[in-house]
């Protein structure tokens, strides 16, 4: 049995008040007929915020696909019913462009040609690291989103960020972001230049309001303002002192209330 190495860590359960409100993260169907390998790739998907669903067989997966629409596939290659190499092709054949990262345990250059050939768009050797497999995967996406219409990218000033990646680049340096810090940028992004109200972020991020003692929201544009200010770049997230936050062009920070760069 071949089984991912080093799996990623899980985190330290929260309660579900404390998790953040994340809104439509990519969709990731795993696809082996080894319960162990595939309940692995599940999980350490699950850990990096992918909505994930597993199937058994290529059947299976097929049907999945219809149903869900997943925006990536992670596909084994030796299974049961209809093997991966199969269902790359009915997918193809029927103009289905999912990302697919083939998985299998042989390594020869033909089999590698092969799944190629038959429609993967990427192939990891089993046994493989678990860190490996989801780099590939958000690699997939981002390679996906970047063919894909403009308009799925969210823009402001020099910022530009996917939503389906929850990466960026800011003056041509590339960016990356955890699940906290994009639905807090995406709901500033989403709302320019109107000062956001911390209830409502709090609301809107976590799920609840943590109280006036909390420093959980100034923590988090903490770690927002250093990634985009971390070339020397402008503010754009500004702090509405007694309100809330607010995203701006750069030097507007008397804009809107009594504003400042704390």
């Amino acid at each position: 049995m071949c089984m991912p190495s080093s799996p990623a860590p899980h985190p330290a359960p929260r309660s579900a008040a404390q998790q953040p409100a994340a809104a439509s993260p990519p969709k990731i169907l795993v696809v082996d007929d080894e319960p162990e390998v595939r309940a692995a790739v599940e999980d350490g998907l699950t850990v990096e915020g992918y909505a994930v669903r597993g199937a058994a067989d290529g059947l299976a997966a097929l049907s999945e696909v219809a149903s869900w629409q997943p925006d990536a596939i992670v596909l084994d290659v030796m299974m049961p019913v209809l093997d991966g190499l199969a269902v790359c092709r009915r997918l193809r054949a029927l103009d289905d462009r999912t990302p697919i990262l083939v998985l299998t345990a042989l390594d020869s250059v033909s089999e590698r040609v092969d799944g190629l050939d038959a429609g993967a768009d990427d192939y990891l050797v089993k046994p493989f690291a678990l860190d490996e497999l989801v780099a590939r995967v958000r690699a997939l996406l981002r390679r996906a989103s970047a063919g894909a219409a403009d308009d799925t990218s969210l823009a402001f000033a020099d910022l530009v960020v996917d939503p389906l990646t929850r990466t960026g680049h800011r003056g041509g340096r590339p960016l990356e972001f955890s699940r906290t810090e994009w639905a807090l940028l995406e709901l500033l992004l989403l709302h320019p230049g109107q000062v956001m109200p911390r209830e409502v972020i709090l609301e809107r991020v976590w799920g609840r309001d943590f109280g006036p003692d909390s420093n959980s929201l100034a923590v988090y544009v903490g770690y927002l303002r250093r990634k985009l200010e971390a070339g020397g770049e402008a503010r754009l997230v500004y702090t509405v002192h007694g309100v809330g936050y607010r995203l701006d062009e750069p030097g507007q920070a008397g804009r809107g209330g009594r504003a400042g760069r704390a």
